[in-house]
């Protein structure tokens, strides 16, 4: 199966994906097919050009953004007294905009959301990008305390930071089926201004989007991690880590526009081959098992509901006959490889375990994606499972039912069941 791999060593954000994507071989065609889908008339004038940082050649994704939604940027000179300690003028070391973050004029997210949904652009673009919008929404409203609808986007809501998202989201589509890995991402320290004020590294919304994924903070001032590219990686990305043995095909580089010394401010991406099949997706996981015959129901949940907070993929439970005739069970955690020590401690800690197994098995999965329906309550997403082209299952989100039902004060297996049949046309699309 093919694999793409960004090699976050400083960090990411959207226009340095689309022009690493670019550098692959992605056609300019379409990307701007794409950004023209968006309607946004004279708002927006995107180009590439080529360029190098600290002698690593690559190819630099430009917006020039104008009118009522433009983003207005600032050199690090313009700022205060004070500010010179965050080298790239609280830009985002790795993107094409040197701004801070609070000097723009951008929409809410009903109004993103609307611009996405009356686009032609193709389905499956246009779903990747209202996740993307959907995830810094939610965590801009967990951070201010509002609904993700009322969320009133700043940098990520000006034009130049929407074209960056749907061109990122074309580009990886225009490269087929695959499966998308990443480094871990690494981010600087210091302090960044936002629109609601000056706080340090990683920037909240940032830090937020990258709940659950690990992340490195090296010792530099500048910040290398924007919202946007925060998202992306958690939209795409299926494995953070170091890169598998895979036949590499080709290397691109998207470059940031400021060097920021010790590290180049580009990304690298990597196109490759597995020897997986082309008709599922494989990993390896680590599989940690304990047997327990002393430990109460009401610790046995603590318990799961801790290892699945911490990143456990599942926690089951399976009825076993212990030694000395007396029934217990065996506590089974599927794991990401890198999360396996801190899953370890938890059950070493949290339950009555005085050891544990751990297997690094193979797991051959689906292709994953997630795409909304509309069905006469309101809209519900749903997950789509892809065997090689075909799609072989969907399967509307519990949690996304429930919220429904909640609002048309209707019943979850109603919502189920039209999300159900709101899908099946997919099946055969």
């Amino acid at each position: 199966m093919r694999v793409l791999y960004f090699d976050c060593f400083s960090g990411i954000s959207g226009d340095m994906t689309v022009g690493a994507l670019r550098d692959l071989g992605v056609e300019e065609s379409i990307f701007f097919q794409a950004l023209a889908a968006l309607d946004l008339g004279d708002e927006i004038h995107a180009h590439f050009h080529k360029g190098a940082r600290q002698n690593i050649a690559g190819i630099k994704f430009e917006v020039h953004a104008h009118g009522v939604h433009a983003s207005h940027s600032h050199k690090a000179d313009d700022h205060p007294p004070g500010h010179g300690q965050h080298p790239q003028g609280h830009s985002h070391g790795p993107g094409s905009k040197p701004h801070s973050h609070g000097h723009s004029h951008g929409r809410n997210y009903r109004t993103i959301r609307q611009l996405l949904e009356k686009s032609p652009l193709h389905d499956a673009v246009k779903s990747r990008a209202l996740s993307v919008f959907q995830r810094i929404a939610a965590a801009e409203g967990k951070i201010h305390g509002i609904t993700p609808e009322d969320v009133e986007f700043h940098e990520v809501g000006a034009a130049d930071s929407i074209a960056d998202i749907v061109a990122a989201c074309a580009g990886i589509h225009a490269l087929g089926p695959l499966r998308i890995e990443a480094s871990v991402p690494i981010e600087g320290t210091g302090w960044v201004e936002c629109a609601h004020g000056r706080f340090p590294l990683p920037a909240p919304a940032t830090l937020e989007i990258l709940a659950g994924i690990p992340l490195r903070q090296v010792a530099e001032g500048s910040e290398f991690i924007t919202p946007t590219g925060a998202a992306l990686l958690a939209e795409f990305c299926e494995r953070f880590g170091p890169l598998n043995e895979m036949q590499i095909e080709r290397t691109g580089y998207g470059l940031g526009t400021r060097d920021t010394p010790p590290r180049p401010n580009v990304l690298r991406a990597i196109l490759g081959r597995t020897e997986t099949s082309e008709q599922t997706e494989s990993d390896i996981i680590s599989q940690i098992e304990t047997n327990l015959d002393d430990l109460t129901p009401e610790m046995a949940a603590a318990a799961m509901q801790k290892l699945f907070l911490s990143g456990a993929l599942d926690v089951f439970f399976t009825p076993a006959q212990m030694k000395k005739n007396r029934p217990g069970f065996v506590i089974t955690v599927l794991s990401p490889p890198e999360k396996t020590d801190a899953l370890i401690r938890i059950l070493l800690t949290e339950t009555s375990a005085f050891g544990v197994r751990i297997h690094s098995p193979k797991r051959c999965k689906l292709r994953r994606e997630f795409r909304d329906v509309e069905t006469p309550y309101g809209s519900v997403r749903i997950k789509l499972g892809f065997l090689g082209a075909d799609l072989v299952q969907a399967s509307p989100e519990f949690e996304s039912c429930r919220s429904v039902a909640e609002t048309a004060a209707v019943s979850v297996r109603d919502v189920h069941a039209a999300a159900w049949s709101a899908a099946q046309p997919l099946r055969v699309s």
